[in-house]
C-alpha cells in the first residue's frame, strides 16, 4: 500500500495492530491497476506510464481524498433504529446525478460501443472531483443550487492557466477555475462540452451536461475494459498517482453495490489534496465505530515497562509550504508547430493521403515528450477519425512528434478544417484545409452491345447501361453527366462545328412532367459502378445521334443512337 494511503490509515486506527488491519482491508478492495502514490514518472501496475504533463479536465484541481468504507457495501434495506450500517451513506448516490451518469453510460453504449463505458467511473470521479454535487444540491433540471469553483490557477501551489473564457464561467477574467460538479477547467469544456439534458445548452454547472461530457472525455478512442486504458483515462482527467488510487478505489466500492438517495442528503467529504488529511469518522473500522469520542488507550494487562511512543509521522506539507513540491515538472510546453503535414486529401469514401503532424518543445527549445496534443475535425463533413470519432488525443513521443490517426472521406465532398491543440495550454492552435474530392473515373464503358436504334415518334427500345472503372476498379458513387450532343457528324446540322454543344433536335429524354429534355446531371453509378440511364425517345429527325457521357475525373464515352 502507498505510504500516504498508509499513513491516513494509522491517523484512523486506534492501534497498530487495527492500523495494519486496515491496511490489508484497503489493499484488498482496490483491485488491479492501481497506483501507488509514488514518485512523479512512476508507472501503472498496469504498466501504463504516467501521462504527460499539463492541464487535463481539471487543470489538475485539488479533489476531496476521502476513501470509502473498508468493508463491502450493501444497500441498507430498511431504516434501523440500532447501529448505523458501515458505509451505507457513502454508498448512496443522489438521484439527479445516478440518473446522469446512468444515462451518459447508455449514450456511449450507443454512439461508441467499443468504449465499454461504466457509470460507476463516473460516480466515482464525481465522488473525487465535487463530492457528487455537495450531496447532490441541484435543482430539477440537474444545475447545481450555487457555483461549485476550484481555486484560482494562478501558479502559486496549482497549474498557472491564463482566462480562457471572458470569466463566464468562473467569473475570474485574470486566470482559469475549475467549474462544476465534474470540475471541467473552461479551455476544456469548450472543447469537450456536451448537452446531457437536450435543453439545446452546454452548461459545465449540470449535472447531466457535465457527466455526459466528461464520459466523452474519458473515452476519446479508448476501449475503458482494458485496465491500462482506464488508468490512462483517469490519469488524463487529472494528472496524480493519487488522485487515480482514490478514484479506483471508488470505482471498485460503487462496482460492488450502490444505491439512490435524495437529493441534498448525500455524504460531504471532509479531506481535500490541498488541505491535511481529515479521515471521516466511520470509514476505518474501530472497535466501538458506534461509541462517540475518542477511542481510550488500550490497558496492559500487567504491570510492565512503559511502551516506548511510536514515533509520529511527518506531516506532508501543504502547497503553501516553502519545501512542497510541485504538482508538475518545471519543463513547460513552449512552442508548438506544424512537423511536415502532407496536404489533407482524399476521394469520397477513401483514406485521406496525408496525416496531421505537430512538434511540442519545451522553454528550453528542446523535444518535449508526453504532452497530450488534442486533433478535431471542424467543419460541415462526415470524414472521421478511426471509430467514427470526431476528435482524439495524441502523446508526443521523445522527439515531440505527434501524429494525428488518418482521416476517412466520407460522402461529402469539399472542404474542411483540422485543429491540433496542446492541452492544458494556451499555446496557439494549428489548422490545416482538408479536401473531400468527388470520386473520379478513368473509363466509361457500355455494359452490352445491343445496337440502340429507333423509328421516328418511337421509343428505343434498349436502354442505356453504362460501367465506370479506375484503374479497372469499379467507382461507385461516381456522378456522371448526360447530353445529346452536335457533332460534325449529326445531320441536323450539316457542318461541322468548333465544339460539342446539347443538340436541340433528335432523341431525348423526358422530365417529370413529360417534357422533352436533352441533358442529365444528376446521375451516380450504384455500389457496383453501373449506371441505367432513363428511357430514351425518338423525335421526328433521322440519322445517327450522339449521346456523350461524362464524369468529373475526365472519363467519356459517346453513344450512338439511330433513328430510322
Amino acid at each position: 500500500m502507498a505510504p500516504r494511503i498508509g499513513r491516513r490509515l494509522r491517523k484512523g486506527a486506534t492501534t497498530t495492530a487495527v492500523a495494519a488491519a486496515a491496511v490489508a482491508a484497503l489493499s484488498a478492495s482496490q483491485g488491479p491497476g492501481v497506483l501507488a502514490n509514488g514518485p512523479a514518472g512512476e508507472h501503472a501496475a498496469s504498466g501504463t506510464p504516467t501521462p504527460p504533463p499539463g492541464a487535463p479536465a481539471s487543470g489538475n484541481s485539488p479533489y476531496y481524498t476521502d476513501l470509502p468504507p473498508l468493508v463491502s457495501p450493501n444497500p441498507p434495506s430498511a431504516p434501523t433504529t440500532g447501529s448505523p450500517v458501515l458505509g451505507a451513506d457513502q454508498q448512496g448516490i443522489p438521484a439527479t446525478l445516478l440518473d446522469a451518469y446512468k444515462k451518459a453510460e447508455a449514450e456511449l453504449a450507443r454512439d461508441r460501443a467499443s468504449c465499454h463505458l461504466p457509470w460507476q467511473i463516473l460516480a466515482a470521479i464525481g465522488k473525487v472531483e465535487s463530492g457528487q454535487a455537495n450531496g447532490g444540491r441541484v435543482d430539477a433540471n440537474g444545475t447545481t443550487l450555487t457555483p461549485i469553483l476550484g481555486p484560482v490557477l494562478n501558479g502559486v501551489g496549482f497549474e498557472n492557466i491564463t482566462d480562457t473564457d471572458g470569466g463566464s464561467y468562473d467569473g475570474d477574467t485574470v486566470h482559469d477555475r475549475a467549474v462544476g460538479p465534474m470540475q471541467f477547467i473552461p479551455s476544456t469544456w469548450a472543447t469537450s462540452g456536451r448537452d446531457g439534458n437536450g435543453d439545446g445548452r452546454k452548461d459545465p454547472n449540470n449535472v447531466y451536461d457535465a457527466s455526459l461530457a466528461a464520459a466523452y472525455y474519458l473515452c476519446g478512442n479508448r476501449d475503458l475494459s482494458v485496465q491500462s486504458n482506464l488508468d490512462k483515462a483517469v490519469l488524463s482527467y487529472n494528472h496524480s498517482q493519487a488522485y487515480l488510487t482514490t478514484v479506483l478505489t471508488w470505482f471498485d466500492y460503487y462496482k460492488r453495490g450502490s444505491h439512490e438517495i435524495p437529493n441534498g442528503t448525500g455524504v460531504l467529504p471532509g479531506s481535500r489534496s490541498d488541505t491535511p488529511v481529515r479521515r471521516p469518522a466511520g470509514t476505518v473500522p474501530t472497535p466501538h465505530p458506534s461509541t462517540p469520542g475518542p477511542t481510550p488507550k488500550p490497558t496492559p494487562s500487567k504491570p510492565g515497562p512503559k511502551p516506548t511512543p511510536t514515533r509520529p509521522e511527518p506531516s506532508k506539507p501543504t502547497p503553501s509550504d516553502p519545501g512542497s513540491p510541485k504538482p508538475l515538472p518545471s519543463k513547460k510546453a513552449s512552442t508548438f508547430e506544424d512537423a511536415d503535414t502532407a496536404p489533407l486529401t482524399a476521394t469520397a469514401g477513401s483514406p485521406f493521403a496525408g496525416q496531421a503532424k505537430v512538434r511540442v518543445k519545451d522553454q528550453f527549445g528542446r523535444p518535449m515528450g508526453k504532452a497530450t496534443v488534442r486533433f478535431q475535425i471542424i467543419g460541415a463533413t462526415d470524414a472521421r477519425f478511426p471509430g467514427g470519432a470526431t476528435q482524439v488525443t495524441v502523446d508526443t513521443g521523445t522527439d515531440g512528434r505527434a501524429t494525428a490517426p488518418a482521416l476517412l472521406a466520407g460522402e461529402q465532398t469539399g472542404n474542411f478544417t483540422v485543429r491540433a491543440t496542446v492541452v492544458g495550454t494556451s499555446l496557439p492552435e494549428i489548422k490545416w484545409t482538408a479536401t473531400v474530392n468527388a470520386r473520379q473515373a478513368d473509363a466509361l464503358a457500355r455494359t452490352d452491345t445491343k445496337e440502340l436504334t429507333a423509328a421516328p415518334g418511337a421509343e428505343f427500345a434498349n436502354y442505356v447501361e453504362v460501367k465506370a472503372t479506375y484503374k479497372g476498379a469499379v467507382v461507385p458513387g461516381i456522378a456522371v453527366a448526360a447530353a445529346m450532343i452536335v457533332t460534325p457528324e449529326t445531320p441536323a446540322t450539316g457542318t461541322a462545328v468548333a465544339g460539342p454543344k446539347v443538340n436541340d433536335k433528335g432523341p431525348y429524354f423526358k422530365d417529370d412532367k413529360g417534357n422533352p429534355i436533352r441533358t442529365l446531371k444528376d446521375l451516380k453509378t450504384d455500389a457496383h459502378g453501373v449506371l441505367r440511364l432513363p428511357k430514351i425517345y425518338a423525335d421526328g429527325q433521322t440519322g445517327t445521334f450522339v449521346l456523350r457521357l461524362t464524369t468529373p475525373g475526365g472519363a467519356t464515352l459517346d453513344v450512338q443512337l439511330k433513328v430510322a
